[in-house]
């Protein structure tokens, strides 16, 4: 069960970065506002869940990995963002 709320806590780290993504648009500001706010507090509260068992730092490398693989997954797919060019 806590490996459950540790992988929900993840995706739900994702869903404040896309509420501040969703806050730089003057029709979707308050929408995007509710979204982050609400899915901070969750995806915190699930991590402070999960850690009772968890050891804390798996449960962080956890908690962030998903948090950022799932954000730039999303950048690149739904808000053309421009992935970075190494070399040249």
């Amino acid at each position: 069960m806590d490996w459950i709320l540790l992988c929900l806590a993840g995706i739900l780290e994702m869903g404040w970065h896309i509420g501040v993504k969703f806050m730089q648009y003057p029709a979707s500001r308050l929408w995007g506002m509710i979204l982050a706010i609400l899915s901070m507090g969750l995806s915190f509260t699930f991590l402070w869940m999960a850690q009772k068992t968890i050891p804390i730092g798996t449960a962080y490398m956890v908690w962030t990995g998903i948090g950022a693989v799932g954000t730039m997954t999303i950048g690149i797919n739904f808000f053309t963002v421009i992935q970075p060019e190494y070399g040249d």
